[in-house]
């Protein structure tokens, strides 16, 4: 075991490590790996320009080809204001500073929604796939439902 871990994880260590679940079988289970895409996914019924992207998402970053994922979520908080969440980083109110955080910190892809990524699209596109992140905000409908 590594040292690192075990420091890192102090007192909780054992119970972290050693948990056993008794309640799913770990056949059950579909964890990562390099050829996650592949055993998972293309069974999915999933059209294939979505499992090219979804690939590529897998391939991209730190962790290509491990079948883990870091995606960076970003939300300028159009609909609350932005200042509420990025006052204390006023530099990502510039988007392409949060593209180039996803790819200084080697994420696999960086989700924002469409004004985000449309602002820097051309510039980095080919460099960290984009996901376009579409918030739940039910208010077409009379009466609102949430």
């Amino acid at each position: 075991m590594d040292e690192k871990i075990l420091e890192l994880l102090g007192v909780e260590a054992d119970t972290l490590l050693n948990h056993q679940c008794k309640t799913i079988p770990k056949e059950n289970l579909h964890l990562p790996g390099p050829d996650f895409v592949e055993r998972i996914a293309t069974v999915s019924g999933r059209p294939i320009p979505v499992l090219r992207n979804l690939q590529m998402i897998f391939n991209t970053g730190r962790l290509a080809g491990t079948g883990y994922l870091s995606i960076l979520p970003v939300d300028q908080s159009v609909e609350h204001s932005a200042g509420s969440a990025l006052a204390p980083n006023p530099i990502y109110f510039d988007p392409e500073n949060i593209v180039k955080l996803a790819i200084e910190a080697g994420c696999n892809a960086v989700a924002s929604p469409l004004g985000i990524l449309g602002a820097i699209a051309r510039k980095y596109a080919h460099r960290v796939p984009f996901i376009l992140k579409l918030n739940h905000n039910e208010l077409l409908t009379c009466p609102n439902q949430v």
